[in-house]
């Protein structure tokens, strides 16, 4: 492809897809990506997933803070590109940036657009309940994620799925939509939608308050909670005055007369909580400055402190 391209991208989400497009023989003239940021326990900088990937296939490199500054958007527009493809870049675009290419700004999006404008489309899809999901390659405007659409592609939502292997989905269904749908603009046989406005949901930022599992909701929702804030920041709840994160869980029909919380049963598959409606059976957790666990193990090392009747907060 002899179109001049620049990508912008910053996680691994993104990374994916600029590999696809390096794999299919699309190498863009120019990568812009957010600036190395502290990460590890020595806070040490570290670049982004997409700079380690632009870095190694020795494309060249932009991580402006942001464009407020004169000479970040003249570089860009010096670059002369056709098209500026944006995949969770992080990074608010001013309309020059928008404009500076032959064909705009194209974003790929994790959701069904117009559900799911904003920060995270994955996790709020999962947490709501969904039954799919999908990405959006759209048009880039001023207002978030509000460009009209060119293509949508679906795939459902397992009741196994965490956010996690959401975003490792999505990002394969991602990167081979966009690789097939560039072909077709650059030919001009695709045709962009206007998003329905009646129709519009924003999934906000997740946030670590989130985490805390309340036992007042209905297991479905409970677990949904624990699928949809796994890797991060993955779900807590208290016993014995000990905080465990929850890795996995089982939600189960069955209704009991106990408190939420309290521990109904205990077997060779986990520790059973009563909910509000249903029951939820904890399978992996962590104690703190411990390893992930089988909860099942951790309970028969410990009969007597997991014992029934016991209540988780």
């Amino acid at each position: 492809m002899d179109k001049r391209i620049i990508f912008a991208g910053t996680p691994d989400f993104a990374a994916v897809h600029l590999k696809a497009l390096l794999d299919n023989g699309i190498r863009p003239v120019a990568v812009y990506t957010q600036p190395d940021r502290p990460a590890g326990r020595g806070h040490k900088l570290c670049p982004s997933d997409v700079k380690k990937v632009a870095l190694e296939a020795g494309l060249t490199v932009y991580t402006p803070e942001n464009f407020k500054d004169e000479k970040d958007i003249l570089d860009f527009e010096s670059l002369n590109a056709d098209l500026c493809i944006v995949v969770a870049y992080g990074v608010i675009l001013p309309q020059r940036i928008i404009d500076a290419s032959k064909y705009g700004c194209i974003n790929v999006h994790g959701s069904i657009l117009p559900k799911y404008r904003g920060a995270a489309p994955i996790q709020r899809a999962l947490l709501d309940g969904e039954s799919e999901t999908g990405v959006s390659i759209m048009k880039v405007e001023l207002k978030l994620d509000a460009g009209e659409v060119y293509e949508i592609a679906k795939l459902p939502i397992e009741n196994t799925d965490t956010s996690g292997t959401l975003f490792d989905k999505l990002a394969a269904l991602g990167a081979q939509t966009l690789v097939g749908f560039l072909p077709k603009l650059f030919d001009s046989k695709v045709r962009a939608t206007a998003q329905d406005e009646s129709s519009v949901t924003y999934a906000k930022k997740i946030s670590k308050d989130e985490a805390v599992m309340n036992f007042d909701q209905s297991a479905t929702d409970l677990d949904r909670t624990v699928r949809g804030l796994n890797p991060w920041p993955i779900a807590t709840t208290t016993f014995d005055d000990v905080k465990y994160k929850v890795f996995q869980t089982i939600p189960c029909n069955e209704q009991s007369d106990k408190a939420p919380g309290t521990i109904v049963a205990v077997d060779k598959e986990g520790i059973t909580l009563a909910c509000k409606k249903g029951c939820i059976k904890l399978v992996i957790i962590q104690a703190p400055g411990k390893g992930p666990v089988k909860a099942a193990d951790l309970a028969r090392s410990r009969k007597e402190e997991f014992s029934v009747g016991k209540q988780f907060v």
